[in-house]
């Protein structure tokens, strides 16, 4: 094939893809499930938050939990309530070596309550144990809507990233496509070679390409918003909060103070320890006597000739029982239970030191990255300046395309960076209020 073979078929070929370009993109997003995007539905994040607390799978879970250790608390899991038994039967009896006909029937029913009055007041140590073990269930189910939250938040500010890297690619193929159909033009003019078309054409191929991969990044982050919210529809919210993140100032101390207070990982961890001081209670309960009571009706029938013989009676018995000696058991389950709660506090101050240790580094990460905000902002404001400088230089031929596609992706790099900085800075943020339990008191559960 001749030069000028190539040159025509490029041509053509060139025509071809800018009659195609605008069907390309609107097609592709059909494909892609945005063919609503005119009745998108507006989402804000309190809005967001409000529907993961409802609907979330886990949180559903988890509160079902909860009521299963509500239900679980009562005086009568305690063991405070007395126990009632009736029982019946009956019988027939024939005497099959003698050969009397006489059958014997008999029926009896017997109705027995039986209750213990004092087991060392094991009974009122169950009971708060079980407080404690409901109260532990809550703790934990706010663990998960802390953690939950924390999810939800991050998730609507990722599709919110990644929407915005799609507007900068966006931007940048809409720079190439103008590139591209002004060299189309100077080529049949015959202003410029076949080899400038071409690098256009592959400048502009690259950023379809890019901006294509970025629209799938975003739907796909809408997909994990929506599963965190527990929409089963595959919905394209439109998000209405703004991408910031507000460059408050922490002091650690006021930081720490609110960690040892309201960090949910350090309140069960604290209801644990409770629960472990209830355990050394039940096991001294063991040392003290018990009193019993077993009262009871019973009644029975016999049918015999030549008159039936029925009886009714009624009993009741106390009993009290003391194990003075059981080889030392009760005294090894004591110090057992008094050895684990000196675990379970060694496990706190270890929780404790840890929480403390990454509130710092958190700290300080959230400082750097408020910092790399802003240079990144300077960066991009930059870097915009230069792409719009060097745009006329490009238009003028004072720069050539190769240098001109240079601070295309400078500025890409630019504006990808700020947005990426930005995501992180909120990152820290959320993290910070969720070690510190702030995140429920931002979006308190209704």
């Amino acid at each position: 094939m001749t030069e000028c073979e190539i040159e025509s078929e490029t041509m053509r070929s060139g025509k071809g893809f800018m009659m195609n370009r605008r069907f390309l993109i609107p097609a592709i997003w059909i494909m892609l499930g945005f063919t609503h995007l005119s009745a998108q539905d507006s989402l804000g994040l309190p809005e967001a938050v409000g529907r993961a607390l409802e609907y979330n799978y886990d949180i559903r879970i988890r509160r079902l939990d909860k009521r299963i250790a509500a239900i679980q608390n009562t005086w009568g899991t305690a063991g405070a309530f007395p126990s009632l038994d009736f029982s019946i039967s009956a019988s027939r009896r024939q005497d099959l070596d003698t050969g009397d006909r006489d059958v014997r029937d008999m029926a009896s029913t017997n109705l027995t309550l039986q209750w213990i009055l004092f087991d060392g007041f094991a009974v009122r140590i169950r009971k708060a144990r079980l407080d404690q073990l409901e109260r532990l269930s809550a703790g934990n189910t706010a663990l998960l809507i802390e953690e939950s939250v924390q999810a939800v938040i991050l998730a609507y500010y990722n599709a919110l990233l990644q929407l915005k890297q799609a507007d900068v690619l966006d931007t940048l193929r809409t720079l190439s496509g103008n590139r591209y159909e002004r060299a189309e033009s100077q080529r049949q003019l015959g202003a410029l070679v076949t080899y400038d078309l071409l690098q256009a054409k592959n400048a502009w191929l690259e950023d379809e390409a890019r901006y294509l991969e970025q629209t799938a990044r975003a739907r796909n982050a809408m997909r994990d918003l929506n599963y965190l919210i527990g929409e089963t529809d595959d919905r394209a919210y439109r998000l209405t909060e703004p991408f910031e993140a507000a460059a408050n100032t922490y002091e650690y101390g006021i930081l720490k103070d609110r960690m040892l207070a309201d960090n949910r990982l350090l309140r069960n961890r604290y209801l644990r320890q409770t629960l472990l001081e209830k355990q050394v209670a039940l096991a001294r309960s063991e040392w003290w006597p018990s009193l019993s009571l077993r009262a009871g009706l019973e009644g029975s029938r016999i049918d015999i000739r030549p008159s039936p013989l029925t009886t009714y009676e009624g009993y009741g018995t106390l009993n009290l029982s003391w194990n003075l000696f059981s080889g030392g058991a009760r005294n090894r389950a004591v110090q057992i239970a008094k050895v684990d709660h000196e675990i379970g506090q060694v496990e706190t101050d270890a929780m404790i030191h840890s929480l403390s240790n990454r509130l710092a580094a958190q700290l300080e990460l959230f400082e750097v990255r408020k910092k790399l905000v802003d240079v990144a902002a300077e960066a991009q404001a930059t870097a915009a300046l230069n792409l719009e400088i060097s745009g006329e230089k490009f238009r003028t031929g004072a720069i050539n395309s190769f240098n001109y596609r240079d601070v295309q992706m400078l500025y890409l790099n630019a504006a990808v960076g700020r947005l990426t900085a930005v995501y992180r800075l909120i990152e820290s943020q959320t993290e910070l209020l969720r070690l510190t339990g702030g995140i429920l008191s931002s979006f308190p559960e209704e």
